[in-house]
């Protein structure tokens, strides 16, 4: 059975960075892509970063502005998103999510498993 497990959120100020990172059990990542969406309070669900299956290819969303790089280390079933210079309004619960299927995708149609959530809280 897949299952995602997000870490590394927390409170920061503006300005300041965070590496979330989310294990991945239950299926080899090289057969997966992978990505990170977040929420905030009263919003809907969005696409933030993508990276497809072997890791060469990879989506974002027009806010992160150069400031987020996403990677995976498939031999560690293991993704990231390192986070810089975090603004108050990126403040959300991110979410990671998996999928077979090819390409990267910054839709959530485009992810079957998804993680329980991080909570990113960045400060004025």
């Amino acid at each position: 059975q897949v299952q995602l497990v997000e870490s590394g959120g927390g409170s920061v100020q503006a300005g300041g960075s965070l590496r979330l990172s989310c294990a991945a059990s239950g299926y080899t990542g090289r057969n997966y892509r992978m990505g990170w969406f977040r929420q905030a309070p009263g919003k809907e669900r969005e696409g933030v970063a993508a990276i497809d299956r072997p890791g060469t290819t990879t989506t974002y969303a027009a806010f992160v502005e150069g400031r987020f790089t996403i990677s995976k280390d498939n031999a560690k079933n293991t993704l990231y998103l390192q986070m810089n210079s975090l603004k108050p309004e990126d403040t959300a619960m991110y979410y990671c999510a998996a999928d077979p299927r090819i390409g990267s995708a910054l839709v959530q149609s485009g992810y079957y498993y998804w993680g329980q959530g991080t909570q990113v809280t960045v400060s004025s």
